[in-house]
């Protein structure tokens, strides 16, 4: 018997129905993109810009722009329907700068994530939490789901000494936590003494993935299309710095991977001889229409989930590094893989052709003291 989806309010949903009692009286700048929507899908800017009392005063973009359409650098610009400017934080600077927040007594954030470490959105809210501390300007975010559940947490943690944009704090690869509560976490952990604030959602338990939620699926970036490909994206995600294909470019990013130097049914047979959970692979050829290999035939295999709930991404990942590794230690180019990984003694471990087992075994303890620092920030409930 199918369960009937949720009806969840996010934190802009909840916001509207205190009549925006948290903001009233303040002159506010609105972290956002397309992703910030209620749940009859009006968009933050118009409703915090049409709000009683509140002064919407600065608009600010993540990566992908303000309307979530570009994979590139992105320019400052101007809001049209507000005529507000909109201020970059993809562009020539990642974090407000103090200029653009004179005048404004608090940022809200509101902004869909995935739930994966490298996915800049995070990032992004880490550097205007930041921004804002050092301001003293207070901070709010409207929460909203991880769509690929929030119980699940699985992965290597980011060396502490080698973060960056894209590994903005020692987290595992999947967090399992929603922005509101990595929010919490970053002010409490790295001391930022921000006046913080974290709307939350209501309706949504940490075992719901999106298509439990009864919001409707927007897609976060230009390559992120489906729930399907947002739950691969932390294993998959993994290997796009090397000279491997992960569909970007084709209709399914993320659902494949390939090259043209790859054998196909040789490494769809290697794969399922694995018998990993909830998980098949079937050869596929390719050709992308952009990004890595433009132009020319991949070979290479469709990773199709057939048991969400027992499928495991992470494990999937390395499970595809360790059979690039040991198939094609000619071809795949290992030494990019650490781009997304940050952590130097797993990689090592790769080169050496560890085993997927060894591999957890060695991350493993690290990831048990991330869960249990993590569990002081959780909001809701199983």
């Amino acid at each position: 018997m199918l369960i009937p989806p949720s009806q969840v309010k996010t934190g802009i949903d909840r916001l509207e129905e205190t009549n925006f009692r948290e903001l009233v009286g303040l002159r506010i700048g609105l972290i956002t993109n397309h992703t910030g929507l209620t749940r009859d899908l009006r968009t933050t800017i118009d409703v915090l810009h049409n709000a009683k009392g509140v002064k919407l005063q600065a608009l600010f973009s993540p990566e992908h722009g303000i309307r979530g359409e570009v994979d590139e650098k992105v320019g400052d610009s101007i809001d049209l329907a507000t005529g507000l400017a909109v201020h970059s934080l993809y562009g020539e600077t990642m974090k407000p700068r103090p200029e653009d927040l004179i005048g404004l007594d608090a940022l809200v954030f509101d902004i869909q994530d995935v739930g994966c470490r490298f996915y800049t959105y995070i990032s992004t809210l880490g550097n205007a939490m930041e921004a804002a501390a050092a301001a003293k300007l207070k901070f709010f975010v409207l929460d909203r789901p991880n769509p690929i559940n929030g119980i699940d947490v699985d992965g290597p943690i980011a060396d502490a000494d080698t973060l960056s944009f894209i590994a903005w704090y020692p987290l595992p690869v999947r967090h399992g936590m929603t922005v509101g509560e990595l929010a919490k976490m970053f002010n409490a952990e790295k001391k930022l003494g921000l006046s913080l604030t974290v709307v939350p959602c209501v309706g949504w338990h940490r075992r719901d993935f999106w298509d439990q939620t009864g919001l409707t699926w927007i897609n976060p970036s230009p390559n992120m299309r489906s729930l399907t490909q947002a739950l691969l994206y932390p294993g998959i995600g993994l290997l796009e710095t090397t000279n491997l294909s992960v569909g970007r470019g084709t209709d399914t990013p993320f659902e494949m991977i390939g090259a043209p130097w790859l054998k196909a049914v040789e490494l769809a047979a290697h794969l399922n001889g694995l018998e990993l959970p909830g998980v098949r692979f079937v050869p596929v050829r390719f050709t992308p229409k952009s990004s890595v290999f433009h132009g020319e035939v991949c070979h290479g295999v469709n990773i199709i989930v057939t048991q969400r709930d027992h499928y495991k991404p992470i494990r999937t990942g390395f499970e595809i590094a360790i059979a690039l590794r040991t198939l094609y230690p000619d071809r795949w180019q290992i030494e990019k893989f650490k781009r997304l990984l940050v952590n130097r003694s797993i990689f090592r471990m790769i080169q050496e052709g560890t085993s997927y087992n060894d591999l957890e075994m060695a991350w493993g303890k690290g990831l048990r003291e991330f869960m249990k620092s993590r569990l002081k920030y959780l909001m809701y409930e199983r």
